[in-house]
Parts: C-alpha cells; structure tokens; sequence
C-alpha cells in the first residue's frame, strides 16, 4: 500500500465521522463516508463525502478511486486503501494519491436489513494526501 517513489506528503488529516449504509436486496452496501477531517490541533480543516471525494474549508478537493485494499489491523475497521486522484481542483488539485491508514470502526453492519433502511457507523482514520515530487 505504500505510494509510488518520489511521492511527496502534501497533507495529513483525521477523517472522524460515519460510514453511510444502506439495505440492497436485504444486504448492507457502503452508500458513503460522511466525515469531518481534522488537523494535528483537532480543528475542522474540511470534509470526506461520496464520491470519495476530500474537501477543505478552503473549498479545494480531490476525488479518488480506489487501486489497493489491505485489512484493517482492527477487525472492526474498514480496509486500508489507496486511492489515485480522478480529478481536483486548488491546494488539493495536485494530489496523485491518497491512503487511508489507521482505520478504527466503520464496518459493514451484520445482518441482513430492510429495503431502504440505513445505518451510520462511527469511523475514524488517517488520511494522507500526496503530490508527485522531484
């Protein structure tokens, strides 16, 4: 899951929020994350929606897609991932990828549902932008 060589770190941010559920022929799908992203002080620097898509208050963003998965070292959590950017634009417009890492929570809920029903689960995570370097 590591970033290809000459990756540069441009940004590190805690997502906390939820993963957003909904019932498919009475089985849970991720319909999106709904999360705050948070700096090193804790303060609200933007927010992780569907898409994926990663937005700071600034109003820049970078959408991915997903090229890796691992499991969470947590057997609560959602996957580890990393995402290639599909698009962007201002402070986040440079990113070439994104990793979600220390995931806590956020799993798929068990059992089967009902049509339409959804579920929120907590999550937390680190997200860690990267621009192409020299």
């Amino acid at each position: 899951m590591d970033v290809p060589p000459h990756s540069r770190l441009l940004l590190r941010a805690v997502g906390r929020g939820d993963q957003v559920y909904g019932c498919v022929n009475g089985r849970w799908a991720l319909k999106a994350p709904d999360a705050k992203l948070l700096n090193q002080e804790g303060s609200v620097i933007g927010r992780h929606f569907a898409g994926p898509t990663w937005q700071l208050n600034d109003g820049s963003w970078v959408k991915g897609r997903a090229v890796a998965k691992q499991v969470a070292p947590d057997a609560t959590a959602v996957p580890w991932l990393l995402l290639e950017s599909v698009g962007g634009t201002g402070r986040l417009g440079t990113v070439r990828f994104i990793q979600r890492t220390g995931t806590h929570g956020g799993n798929v809920p068990d059992g089967s549902c009902s049509q339409n029903a959804m579920r929120s689960v907590p999550y937390t995570a680190t997200y860690s932008f990267y621009e192409a370097g020299q």
